[in-house]
């Protein structure tokens, strides 16, 4: 009877905030820097060869990959910030992707959104705004709506480096 109660209440609390877990700026903050360095962990196991590699000829490489993370990763801070993202449609306009430039672009994105979040006051995080003109979140809800979407990537990531015989780093939940 007290999981039914304790689940009850979890679910009140997510239907009421319209976020997947409610996360103060410190602790949004942590994750990002270490979403970071997990992916940085990525960016330095790839080769440098294998950064053009990809799985079918329809899919994108490696590096455009990364790229697409970051792109998003700018669209989502910018949409809950307000501001306008400093950059756009990176793995389009991205002529150098050796790994060197990537992995740059890439942390530089990272650190985007971390900053974004620094400068943001809690209760700016907790205002409802309307993402793409279309979906009902708060802020920090389309901060968290990144996250998942660059973990989603980053998994993808796994597959690229196990098809070229690369072990992938190890996993950084904490």
């Amino acid at each position: 009877m007290k999981k039914v109660k304790a689940l009850f209440i979890a679910f009140a609390i997510f239907a009421t905030t319209g976020n997947t877990f409610a996360q103060s700026a410190p602790d949004m903050i942590k994750e990002w820097e270490r979403a970071k360095a997990y992916t940085q962990d990525f960016l330095n196991t790839m080769p440098d060869s294998g950064y053009a590699f990809k799985p079918t000829p329809e899919m994108r490489s490696f590096a455009q990959q990364m790229l697409h993370l970051t792109d998003v990763n700018y669209t989502f801070a910018a949409q809950a910030t307000g501001e306008k993202s400093p950059v756009e449609g990176l793995e389009k306009s991205t002529s150098d992707l050796s790994k060197a430039s990537v992995s740059k672009i890439v942390l530089d994105g990272y650190d985007f959104v971390i900053n974004s979040i620094k400068k943001m006051k809690p209760e700016q995080l907790m205002e409802s705004i309307k993402l793409f003109g279309r979906f009902d979140l708060t802020r920090a809800g389309v901060f968290e709506k990144a996250f998942e979407h660059q973990t989603h990537q980053r998994g993808q990531e796994v597959v690229y480096l196990r098809l070229i015989g690369v072990k992938a780093p190890q996993e950084k939940l904490f």
